[in-house]
């Protein structure tokens, strides 16, 4: 069954005829652009990952984002077989020794479901520059790890807490930090969006 906002996608895909089409809230919504602010220092579990997992913290250079709308029938394909693939798991009260982060555990928390998901993709030829991880909050105040993916009609969240795929501003995350789209292994600060639970809103006078 299609979701929701892969139908929208393909909407916003279609031609539309002679008359111009009139943009929704929705369409506007869901083409701002992340805007990033200053360098972050990148997470240490990341950093871990990179030197265990160096093929993803490489930048394919000879491709570019963001990818086009059509695709999205893919991340949805993606994000639902590696949401049943892994079984949920909390790190933090597991006994065994730690990990880190991993590629297609049996078991794992969202870190572990946002790699493997990014990894599937660029497996599958997607650039670098379009699969950024994104550390957020979520409304209960947890960190919570999930794959942002840069397309020609939006930034799309595709996240283990949910098979749907989402606009990022849509969601109920605080956003935090993002990789960078020229070098994996940097990560940049983000602007809250103006839309979502977590919304910044302008200052009383």
């Amino acid at each position: 069954m299609l979701g929701r906002y892969f139908i929208f996608v393909l909407m916003l895909a279609l031609p539309q005829g002679a008359e111009a089409r009139n943009k929704s809230d929705d369409e506007a919504i869901s083409r701002k652009p992340i805007v990033e602010t200053s360098p972050a220092l990148a997470p240490f579990q990341h950093v871990r990952f990179c030197l265990r997992y160096p093929r993803d913290c490489q930048a394919n250079s000879n491709k570019n984002g963001p990818i086009q709308p059509q695709m999205v029938e893919l991340l949805m394909v993606v994000n639902q077989r590696v949401n049943r693939l892994i079984s949920p798991r909390s790190k933090a009260y597991d006994n065994s020794p730690y990990e880190g982060w991993t590629i297609a555990p049996e078991t794992g928390d969202c870190n572990d479901y946002a790699v493997t998901k990014r990894h599937e993709l660029l497996m599958r030829g997607l650039p670098s520059s379009a699969l950024r991880l994104s550390v957020a909050k979520t409304p209960d105040g947890a960190g919570h790890l999930v794959l942002v993916v840069s397309t020609t009609v939006g930034n799309l969240v595709m996240d283990n807490l949910t098979d749907e795929i989402m606009p990022w501003q849509l969601t109920d995350y605080r956003w935090i930090k993002i990789q960078s789209t020229s070098d994996p292994q940097l990560w940049i600060g983000i602007k809250q969006p103006l839309v979502g639970a977590y919304a910044e809103r302008p200052a009383k006078l």
